[in-house]
């Protein structure tokens, strides 16, 4: 194994181009966590669609054909697929212009513009690349061998992120948290995607818990198309509203809405509690996630109760256009936490 500057790989032939890419699958397949391959994933399909947005129709329909997602040419420059290849591909985007109830179906197909098809075919990539490669126990050891070198020659050009705790964090009390933002955590260490809506009401959530900038940052970290520059621009936008006050997380009612609510339990949860059904998030009275973490015992910050429109800033934290390109609205309205 060894390491190359990208700049170099740019100018490499095709075939060493290729292989390179090959190369970074499997090692990437072999990682213990899955993070890195579905970052790396997202990586490659924001590449992939810069050349498909170019595309002719019938290289568009090649390369919907090989992943599995056949497309029909239709006589208005628009192409075709199948209902249930757009509900498979279009719901991880969640962006409303891609919400099925804004498209033309017609005989079971959905008819889409090249433009759309391109970042249809997006999803496409992003998915297939994300699985990790089938790999023979000797040929992942041999790799794990490695990393340890390869980690050490990257570490020496670009120094890896680390959490970097802050003043503040002394007051979280993660264990206390809700079923449903211990889930949001969850999910970006998994390095999978959490919707707009989740990304703002966990930084919300988090700062008014008490967590610092550098804290909510961290958070992110493990978000399949983290961007820490763009990260710190939208936390610093969703936490210094009125002073600092912050905007006000979305209320339980807002969270399932929106499918955030985890309070039947989580199957894929680690520990018991996780997976169990949490009889607090039942209550009557309970209306919020901050209330759930006063009432355990949690430290909430006293301030303002949010927009007074209710609803969430533009954009949300965690990386650039990932999976959708803009901002979740999420009304919050409670006034009991």
């Amino acid at each position: 194994l060894g390491t190359a500057p990208i700049e170099e790989l740019s100018r490499a032939a095709p075939e060493v181009r290729f292989l390179s890419f090959l190369f970074a699958r499997l090692v990437l397949s072999a990682a213990a966590s899955p993070a890195p391959l579905r970052r790396w994933a997202v990586a490659e399909s924001k590449r992939s669609h810069a050349r498909l947005r170019s595309s002719s129709i019938e290289e568009l329909g090649e390369v919907a054909r090989r992943l599995g997602y056949p497309i029909t040419e239709l006589a208005s420059s628009e192409v075709a697929l199948a209902l249930t290849d757009y509900v498979r591909l279009a719901v991880p985007i969640r962006d409303a212009e891609f919400r099925l109830g804004s498209q033309d179906v017609r005989h079971g197909q959905v008819e889409v513009s090249r433009e759309r098809a391109a970042r249809l075919l997006q999803e496409a990539v992003r998915s297939e690349l994300a699985r990790p490669m089938p790999i023979e126990e000797t040929t992942r050891a041999a790799i794990r061998a490695r990393e340890a070198v390869v980690l050490e020659e990257i570490s020496q050009r670009v120094p890896l992120p680390v959490a970097r705790p802050g003043a503040n964090t002394a007051e979280l009390r993660p264990d206390r948290f809700p079923p449903c933002i211990r889930r949001m955590r969850r999910v970006l260490e998994h390095g999978e995607n959490l919707s707009h809506a989740g990304r703002f009401a966990l930084a919300a959530f988090l700062h008014r818990a008490g967590a610092d900038l550098e804290t909510i940052v961290d958070a992110y970290r493990g978000a399949p198309d983290f961007d820490e520059s763009i990260t710190r621009y939208q936390i610093d936008h969703i936490t210094h509203r009125d002073g600092g006050k912050g905007y006000e997380p979305p209320e339980c009612a807002t969270l399932r809405t929106h499918g955030l609510c985890t309070r039947e339990g989580d199957p894929a949860g680690p520990t018991p509690m996780d997976r169990a059904r949490d009889p607090l998030c039942f209550e009557p009275f309970l209306r919020h996630p901050l209330q759930y973490y006063r009432l355990r015992g949690g430290r909430v910050l006293e301030g303002g109760e949010g927009r007074e429109d209710g609803r969430s800033p533009t954009g949300r934290p965690g990386g650039g256009s990932g999976t959708g390109s803009g901002p979740e609205r999420t009304p919050s309205t409670d006034r009991r936490q």
